[in-house]
């Protein structure tokens, strides 16, 4: 049975054989495209769990494809492979809706790891069943259509703030340190400003608790945050 269904937008022909190869062997399904055109009309044209976007690409570079699929598509985890000096990428991909980027060269393992977290199963809060529904009190993630609501009130969400909203309620009830949100929610070698974390922070909470009677998202002063039932 396939793990995941991904797509390879990368024009070094040896680096993306052998990630094709890998993930291959670790039971993905793969597709490849070499240009940026051909990997947007790819991604068009199919059904992808997770797209793997190199930044330089000819045609359309690796920006402007995660900016077209982004215009209709916030849904599809996109990781992009980035070069190890082009920090104002990795800053201008995060703003426009990356997921998360991994700095080549890099170890197939970190690959795999980042894959995984992006394509994981969300664990129901009930009896640990695998579910599509995360649940603390009356706040509610579909993680299939990636729809939240709060007492019934659908709540619209820009793609980092459901990455962050997500990995708050899979860790209810525990205080997360800035680092540990960092490096979950931004990516492990993220090199922006460490205050995108109070920024996301005080954006879920004008959508999540403000219009509502009872706060979930608590600060504990100088550690970090923590969504409480």
């Amino acid at each position: 049975m396939s793990k995941g269904k991904i797509l390879i937008v990368e024009d070094e022909s040896k680096i993306a054989r052998l990630i094709q190869l890998e993930l291959e062997h670790e039971g993905y399904e793969t597709g490849t495209a070499r240009t940026g055109l051909d990997g947007f009309n790819m991604f068009q044209q199919e059904k992808w769990d997770l797209l793997l976007l190199d930044v330089m690409l000819p045609e359309l570079n690796g920006l402007e494809v995660l900016r077209r699929i982004r215009s209709t598509d916030d849904q599809t985890p996109i990781i992009l492979l980035t070069a190890r000096d082009a920090l104002p990428d990795k800053v201008s991909g995060l703003d426009l809706g990356a997921n998360d980027y991994i700095t080549k060269p890099f170890e197939i393992e970190e690959l795999f790891a980042r894959i995984r977290v992006w394509l994981r199963l969300p664990v129901s809060q009930e009896e640990g069943t695998t579910s599509s529904t995360i649940k603390v009190g009356d706040l509610t993630i579909n993680s299939k259509t990636r729809e939240v609501y709060r007492a019934d009130q659908m709540i619209e969400l820009t793609p980092k703030e459901y990455d962050l909203l997500i990995y708050l309620m899979e860790n209810k009830n525990q205080v997360l340190t800035f680092d540990q949100l960092l490096t979950n929610v931004w990516g492990f070698d993220y090199f922006g400003d460490s205050n995108v974390v109070y920024v996301y922070i005080r954006y879920l909470r004008k959508k999540i608790d403000a219009p509502f009677q009872t706060p979930y998202i608590h600060t504990v002063r100088g550690v970090g945050y923590m969504l409480k039932e």
